[in-house]
């Protein structure tokens, strides 16, 4: 990392009304024979005690470079400039690594998305957190026990003394994220960094990260979240910087930004929002956009045929699957479960982790069979077919997963992705070619993408070139596994308006399995609740959600983060 700045200045006092951190005219550039990047466009940001800021924006806006340019771990590749950069009225103009490395932990305090990389697999919580401790405080290891106890019961471990000779692997998503922010505040910093601290939460989980970090800035610590989860963000921040393409387009309070937005861009992101108040709109505009801001939900089901008294495209009847755990334990994943997909239907399952949902959806895809009772595809039991049956009802059900890069073979280019799942069927090489086509047609992908790999693609492309391999098969129903948790707001709009418009099209039927209340809310008819593998309530999604009658329904429903307007 180069830094053009200027010489180090000694420390010194910041006045009370000083921010922690004062920055001006931020620029961050990459450059290297192959291309040349300038990510950050002289951005200016301040952060008082006691303040959180909010840097919200897509992939490639600049924010994370901006976050991590804060505390000194910008790639080495990179060039900073800056015409004012402080921390605590301290000039971190032109500060060596060492400097950077007394000042994070100590004074800048960084929490990761993913906790669970982030942390050390062969250490306990306990350790990580004892570890951070002496590098801030240069205590040895006896001693810090009690203050590693006192940490994680401040960020909410339940029975602290115990979990903290737990590793990480022995944590559930929400505890690891609360060991990841006990490590951060070890050292008692001045700024708190959290680089989407929430992304793939449960909502409870979620909930509960937000009220710690609510907790903290009221203690004054400052506050820099960075999210494209804008709902978050109504729920902590302050402050919001947009950012675009490495300049901020538009600032404010929290509740005028997020209410009375001015910024074309903006106003674009808020729209994209997906909840109970967008069902039947588009959340997107773009390519795939078609006359009128609404999908004719209701004319569509008039003109598509009712699928009252036809066979259901996929059910599932008392299904139960129990895993042998060490120790002669078992776990009951899922519990006497019935799911029932009509043509054309959209059905949601929702419900924290743990819950059952993606072992019920390996049962329905058939990758699983159930300890009790059957699955049923276009009325034939999936157990009771031969060889040959299950080749023809395997293509009738297809899959569309979280992560679309992890399920794709790095060497192949899009066409032999999408064309990958037809080779063993009857179709000639000609006929195959028209089929992977018609696919990226109805995907809305270009045919120049045809021979492009993976890696040259954004996130919503490889998520489109993932449901277009699944619609090469010409299936009767889509089973899509959180296929939008981990993309941007905007992206998550352009494959949830793609999901709709594929069911409005072509009459597949989709189970769309999810955590996120307001995407599905926005997407299904109807819902299915599951908890610790039981479905506990199920019906029209309107009803579900606007009157929840099951306890853990009403609990769901009060932790989702609502969108200040």
């Amino acid at each position: 990392m180069t830094t053009v700045l200027g010489a180090l200045a000694a420390p010194s006092d910041a006045a009370p009304t000083s921010p922690v951190l004062q920055v001006r005219g931020l620029h961050v550039e990459f450059a290297s024979r192959e291309r040349y990047v300038h990510a950050v466009r002289g951005i200016d940001l301040s952060i008082h005690r006691g303040e959180a800021v909010a840097l919200v924006g897509e992939s490639g806006s600049g924010k994370s470079v901006t976050a991590l340019s804060l505390l000194g771990l910008a790639a080495k590749t990179a060039r900073i400039t800056a015409d004012e950069f402080r921390l605590a009225g301290r000039d971190l103009s032109g500060l060596p690594d060492r400097g950077w490395r007394q000042i994070r932990g100590s004074q800048v305090g960084l929490v990761l998305q993913d906790a669970l990389t982030s942390l050390d697999p062969l250490r306990t919580v306990g350790q990580e957190v004892a570890e951070a401790l002496r590098a801030h405080s240069g205590k040895k290891s006896k001693g810090t026990g009690a203050q590693v106890e006192a940490l994680l019961a401040e960020v909410g471990f339940p029975d602290p003394a115990v979990r903290a000779n737990q590793y990480a692997h022995q944590l559930s998503g929400g505890l690891r994220q609360r060991a990841l922010i006990a490590t951060a505040l070890a050292g008692n910093p001045l700024l708190l960094v959290a680089d989407e601290p929430t992304t793939a939460l449960d909502v409870t989980v979620q909930a509960q990260i937000l009220d710690l970090l609510g907790r903290r800035r009221d203690t004054g610590t400052a506050l820099l979240l960075i999210s494209h989860d804008l709902a978050v963000v109504s729920q902590v921040a302050d402050r919001v910087l947009v950012m675009r393409e490495g300049e901020v387009v538009e600032e404010g309070t929290a509740a005028q930004l997020l209410g009375d937005p001015k910024h074309p861009y903006t106003k674009a992101l808020l729209r994209a929002v997906p909840s109970a108040a967008t069902r039947g709109q588009r959340l997107s505009g773009g390519e795939t956009e078609r006359p009128g801001d609404t999908l004719e939900r209701e004319a569509t089901s008039e003109r598509r045929p009712s699928a009252d008294g036809l066979t259901p495209v996929l059910r599932a009847v008392a299904v139960s699957k129990t895993f042998k755990l060490s120790g002669h334990r078992q776990l009951r994943a899922v519990v006497d479960v019935d799911v029932t997909v009509a043509p054309g239907a959209k059905v949601g399952i929702v419900g924290e982790s743990g819950s059952g949902k993606s072992t019920l959806a390996r049962m329905l895809l058939g990758l699983i069979e159930p300890d009790q009772g059957q699955v049923e595809i276009m009325g034939r039991p999936w157990r009771a077919a031969d060889r040959r049956e299950r080749g023809r009802l395997r293509r009738a059900v297809q899959f569309v997963s979280q992560d679309a890069a992890s399920s794709f073979d790095p060497r192949y280019t899009v066409e032999q992705i999408v064309e990958e799942p037809l080779r063993s069927s009857a179709l000639s090489r000609a006929e195959r070619a028209e089929r992977v086509l018609q696919a990226l047609a109805l995907t809305h992908l270009e045919p120049s993408l045809l021979k492009v790999v993976p890696r040259n693609l954004s996130g919503g492309q490889r998520q489109r070139v993932a449901i277009a391999r699944a619609l090469a098969m010409e299936p009767e129903v889509l089973v899509c596994d959180e296929p939008v948790s981990a993309l941007d707001v905007s992206i998550q709009a352009q494959i949830l308006d793609l999901l709709a418009e594929l069911n409005e099209r072509t009459g597949t039927a989709i189970v769309f399995i999810s955590h996120d209340i307001g995407v599905v809310h926005h997407l299904v008819d109807d819902v299915l609740v599951m908890h610790r593998g039981r479905i506990v309530e199920q019906g029209p999604v309107e009803r579900v959600f606007n009157q929840p009658s099951h306890p853990y329904t009403q609990t769901l429903l009060r932790a989702v983060p609502r969108l200040a307007r």
